[in-house]
């Protein structure tokens, strides 16, 4: 599905180059590891996720509010 996908985004030149992404089946998937799930629940004043992901954040409450909700689903369980 994703390489059709891709094939028509191409066969319509939706973007000015070829889409570059590559998709590979029959990969193992690991999880990351603990200290990176939840990342930005665990360090909301870090200068990246204050520069880069809260805006974003903020955009998607303000674009999307039904979609929106203010607690977070958490992978990881809560750190004390």
């Amino acid at each position: 599905m994703a390489r059709d996908y891709i094939a028509q985004l191409d066969g319509v030149h939706a973007f000015a180059q070829p889409i570059a992404t590559r998709v590979e089946t029959g990969t193992r998937f690991f999880p990351a590891e603990d200290y990176h799930q939840d990342f930005l629940t665990h360090n909301p004043a870090l200068p990246y996720i204050t520069t880069y992901d809260l805006p974003k954040i903020a955009d998607l409450k303000r674009l999307f509010p039904a979609r929106y909700r203010e607690q977070a689903v958490l992978v990881s369980p809560a750190r004390k």
